[in-house]
């Protein structure tokens, strides 16, 4: 049975303006495996923001290690739903949000509105710039605007942008991973370790100390969120996975080497040699982002939650923003020394200023693909990207300057976005995997069921989420 005949073709006129999938080979997994792992650290790193640095450790300061199984349930219902998006590259070679846009045309730009409205507030970078103040003084409006010229000229001169936010990324890991190597050894004090397995292996639900609404948040979005979870297809097939191999590269109009633009996707013939490379990229690519994505972002909330307990277990009144790292970097200065207070903020700093980058990136690079495959196919992907690299820039600078406050209504919104982009693309995986793959290539029945938990997850989160936001905001 051939591939053509094996899958229905999408609705009729519900993808007309998108190109049928063309025949390629599936490329055999390369000898040399460990030059193709990074999307699971891009992902990672990108992840590894306010809420490994800010809300795990506010809950463990105030009740200790018992909430941590949140970040695994959190981290694991992520894996199934980044595998199921990666599924569909690897057997396509386009991203998922094409394949969206094939079940219905206007899925791409919908799922690309929610990320830019999540994204629409420049608090990534104002947060790494206040980071970098508590250490060297000055503006955060001002350093806040040459962190989004540095991000515009990183993502638009680099020869090949995924390489860069590759580099990026692993810098920011390594970074993280020395200062907790430290923090082992001089700030966290042995009855605290000897403490936490018992913390851990005791869970505990605090909704009463800590409200609903942060406690399913931080579970829902340890390690991504969002739209850098659809982005997880962007990044595999940049890195030639799968099917992946076939698409060009973003690269930049500048320096980067010309290329054709990508086809919209290919199929390949089922047969003995095809299903046995597929299984070797399917365990590949679930084996990178078990220990990556998964295992980093897990590692980074222990010991963050880990420091905060250390240093800042049991007082009341932190703070969840921002200032909690003031707080923090104070008393480890006080615990262990100077320097290591302020070595906390540099890494800190740079840790959301690497995660801004990739903010400013998958947002860029979802609305790029998105136009060019359903609106307008003949203009050049790299080109796109790198003129919503500087749109999405150059709005953050004129919003920083202007000096505006962050409106409530935006916080609101954000708070609300992400459940809400995850609860629809959770269910439309199922759809979008089961329809359009070949049935040796479809998901499991495990895996769907991990992607009904997920939309089900989600659909609670956001209706528990608008619920809370609009007492806040009418009282009641």
């Amino acid at each position: 049975m051939s591939a053509s005949e094996a899958v229905p073709s999408p609705r009729s006129g519900a993808s007309t303006q998108l190109a049928p999938f063309g025949t390629a080979e599936l490329p055999a997994l390369p000898p040399r495996i460990l030059k193709l792992i990074g999307p699971g650290i891009v992902a990672a790193g990108v992840g590894l923001a306010s809420g490994e640095f800010i809300l795990y450790p506010y809950i463990a300061s105030q009740v200790g290690l018992s909430f941590l199984w949140a970040a695994a349930v959190g981290l694991i219902t992520q894996f199934f739903i980044n595998m199921e998006i990666e599924r569909y590259t690897l057997a396509r070679g386009e991203t998922v949000l094409t394949g969206f846009s094939r079940l219905g045309r206007h899925w791409g730009l919908f799922f690309v509105l929610l990320a830019i409205i999540a994204n629409l507030w420049p608090g990534w970078v104002t947060s790494a710039a206040t980071l970098l103040t508590y250490l060297v003084g000055g503006s955060v409006r001002w350093i806040a605007i040459g962190m989004l010229l540095a991000i515009g000229l990183i993502l638009t001169l680099s020869p090949v942008v995924f390489r860069a936010l590759e580099r990026a990324q692993a810098l920011k890991i390594l970074a993280v991973g020395s200062l907790f190597i430290i923090a082992a050894l001089f700030a966290i004090p042995s009855d605290i370790w000897a403490a936490a397995p018992a913390q851990a292996a005791n869970p505990r639900l605090p909704a009463g100390e800590l409200g609903w609404p942060l406690l399913l948040g931080a579970l829902a979005y340890a390690g991504a969120g969002g739209g850098q979870n659809l982005c997880q297809s962007n990044w595999i097939r940049d890195k030639g996975f799968g099917m992946g191999a076939h698409a060009p590269r973003i690269v930049s109009p500048l320096t980067g080497e010309p290329a054709a633009d990508a086809g919209n996707g290919w199929r390949f013939e089922i047969d003995a040699v095809s299903l046995q490379r597929w299984r070797a990229w399917w365990r590949f690519a679930n084996f990178e982002q078990a220990t990556t994505f998964v295992f980093i972002s897990f590692l980074t909330i222990v010991f963050t939650s880990l420091l905060a307990v250390a240093t800042l277990g049991g007082r009341p009144e932190l703070p969840r923003d921002i200032s909690f790292l003031a707080t923090e970097g104070e008393a480890l200065s006080a615990a262990v020394a100077p320097w290591f207070g302020r070595l906390f903020w540099a890494v800190g700093a740079f840790s959301l200023f690497a995660a801004a980058l990739g903010i400013v990136d998958y947002t860029s690079r979802l609305a790029a693909d998105v136009i060019r495959t359903s609106y307008r196919s003949a203009w050049n992907e790299s080109r796109i990207y790198a003129v919503l690299v500087w749109l999405i820039s150059a709005t953050g600078m004129l919003v920083i300057a202007s000096g505006m406050d962050q409106p409530l209504v935006l916080l609101v919104i954000a708070g609300c976005v992400a459940a809400f982009m995850m609860f629809f693309y959770s269910a439309l995986l199922i759809v979008l995997n089961r329809r359009m793959l070949e049935e040796p290539l479809r998901p499991a029945g495990y895996r769907i069921a991990a992607l009904v938990w997920a939309t089900s997850l989600f659909g609670v989160l956001s209706v528990i989420t608008v619920a809370d936001q609009a007492r806040k905001l009418f009282g009641g």
